[in-house]
């Protein structure tokens, strides 16, 4: 990977006179990962010049996050960008609203592991399980180094027979494990489809994708995108399929800053 800002000259060469849509990702990446989902809040700055950046002609502006829907919306809180939540199980902005269908039988599958998961784990300090509607995610963050492995087999032990049934998916991410519908959905294809969308309303004119992640659901649209757009993993050390790297969410807000002044 490369270092964004040693070759900016040359993105912002790409990117000059092009219509741009910003999929960004908001845990690890426009705010630090903290020990609990409601202490990561957008400091004001960088709500302004999301702001901005939205209402510039030519730039649409997409959060996709793996937090609920609402939860999204309430956190951020600018009206005229695109929100994705539950990796794309629902979406919803200026003239789009959109819900994955209902999955026969998964809420009560959901509702099962769950009550399994709070028992089998209640001895274990913290574990927080998080309800999200449409996926359920199990945090660790918290927990002791030398309960993890067994958080994980207890995990995997009560999933893994909804797995083989074809009921559930389950992923990793920093610090967590998720559970999602058994379906074939995910935040590269999300990206995929608000592409398309997009480009269909501005009649085929030529759209420049870029999008900033920092965990693994942020793989698959790494993945859609390469050498389609511009991508960029927030983190040096990572495996990632992203072009290029910052080394933290500071960096970002200067990348989103010198993406505005490309529009000055």
């Amino acid at each position: 990977m490369r270092y964004v800002f040693d070759y900016w000259e040359s993105i912002a060469e790409k990117m000059k006179g092009r219509d741009a849509f910003l999929f960004l990702d908001y845990d690890g990446t426009l705010v630090p990962i903290t020990d609990t989902p409601q202490k990561a809040r957008m400091p004001s700055e960088l709500k302004s010049l999301l702001t901005e950046l939205s209402q510039i002609p030519g730039c649409k502006v997409a959060i996709i996050s793996g937090r609920p829907l609402e939860d999204i919306k309430n956190i951020v809180g600018i009206q005229e960008i695109i929100y994705v939540g539950n990796h794309g199980f629902e979406i919803e902005g200026p003239k789009i609203k959109y819900k994955k269908q209902e999955f026969t039988g998964y809420r009560e599958v959901i509702d099962e592991i769950k009550g399994a998961l709070h028992k089998k784990l209640s001895a274990i300090q913290g574990v927080l399980i998080e309800d999200k509607g449409f996926t359920l995610a199990l945090h660790y963050r918290l927990a002791d180094d030398k309960n993890i492995p067994a958080i994980k087999n207890i995990f995997n032990e009560t999933t893994i027979p909804y797995v083989d049934k074809k009921k559930i998916k389950v992923r990793a991410g920093k610090m967590l494990l998720e559970i999602r519908p058994p379906v074939d959905w995910d935040k590269g294809k999300v990206v995929l489809w608000l592409l398309a969308r997009q480009r269909f309303i501005l009649k085929d004119k030529d759209v420049f994708p870029v999008y900033i992640g920092d965990d693994t659901t942020d793989e698959d649209a790494f993945k859609v995108l390469k050498n389609k757009g511009l991508t960029i993993v927030v983190d040096s050390q990572k495996d990632s399929s992203a072009e290029y790297y910052v080394k933290d969410t500071a960096e970002v807000g200067m990348v989103l800053e010198r993406m505005q002044g490309l529009w000055a």
